[in-house]
């Protein structure tokens, strides 16, 4: 027998408190994702039909669903995955969730995880608008277009305004400030460890995994378990933090150790390379009471 989408859906919310549980992870945020596993559970509609009907906003409105889980059952509606969950149990195969979007093959979707280092439905989105979509080998205006909308119709947007972040991510200060914890705790044997499925022939439980919230922000840390950073051995270098805030913004940065330039030796952002340096010519001056 079928199992209804709702009780599908409660499940995998369940299955995320659990191991927010097991992983140290802030109660609230547990008991959030409790409480909207046992709304959905006794929901009479199905959250399939009111998304259709109604748009993202009736997920919103719907009991202990708050801002941020609607975006959750958006992506399990329309791909059957979860990226965060799979992420957290260590299973996550990014290539294979872009090739639920229509126009992405096997190996558009290993070029966009490998160059773009993104690895959820939201962040080829955003790609999608930022430019650098355009910028990887085969996606042509025309294809840019055709995954916007695919993108769109998948991840249940009205209208993409609706859904363009309120502020900007989070300063180059506390990613370093995560970094720096995630890689002295890791070091220390303070954090739990999950077991990648990727990469991982032995099945061992090797990538320590950090939950934390600061400035607003919920973060959540790890090693970079890429085929990039097997081949140059950076896996225990290259930190990803992922991050979300209470206004459906959320976004991912890979940190590491600069090997050239006027920041060689020192960790910076990936991407944000010139705000780094600025960061750390501030930090400079103040040490020195300049």
């Amino acid at each position: 027998m079928d199992i209804p989408l709702n009780t599908q859906i409660a499940m995998k919310l369940q299955e995320m408190s659990e191991l927010l549980e097991q992983q140290g992870a802030n109660p609230f945020r547990i008991r959030a994702y409790r409480r909207a596993a046992d709304s959905l559970t006794t929901l009479k509609p199905d959250v399939g039909s009111i998304l259709q009907q109604e748009g993202y906003k009736g997920l919103v409105e719907l009991p202990n669903i708050g801002k941020g889980i609607p975006t959750a059952i958006s992506e399990i509606i329309a791909t059957g995955h979860w990226t965060q969950l799979e992420r957290l149990r260590g299973n996550l195969d990014p290539a294979h969730l872009f090739q639920t979007v229509p126009g992405v093959g096997p190996k558009l979707a290993v070029r966009i995880h490998d160059e773009l280092h993104i690895d959820t439905l939201e962040a080829l989105e955003n790609a999608a608008y930022d430019g650098s979509l355009g910028k990887i080998k085969g996606i042509s205006d025309r294809r840019l277009l055709g995954l916007r909308a695919s993108l769109a119709s998948m991840l249940g947007r009205t209208r993409r305004e609706q859904h363009l972040p309120t502020k900007d991510g989070p300063e180059v200060s506390l990613l370093l400030e995560v970094d720096r914890l995630y890689l002295e705790k890791a070091a220390n044997g303070e954090l739990p460890l999950i077991t990648p499925k990727r990469f991982n022939p032995k099945k061992a439980a090797w990538l320590p995994l950090l939950h934390m919230e600061k400035g607003g922000w919920h973060f959540t840390a790890m090693y970079s378990n890429t085929a990039r950073a097997h081949q140059l051995n950076r896996t225990k270098d290259w930190v990803v933090i992922f991050y979300y805030d209470d206004h459906q913004q959320e976004g991912q940065h890979t940190l590491v150790t600069e090997t050239h330039g006027p920041l060689v030796g020192r960790r910076v952002v990936r991407g944000l390379e010139s705000e780094c340096q600025d960061y750390y010519r501030r930090k400079s001056f103040n040490d020195q009471g300049i």
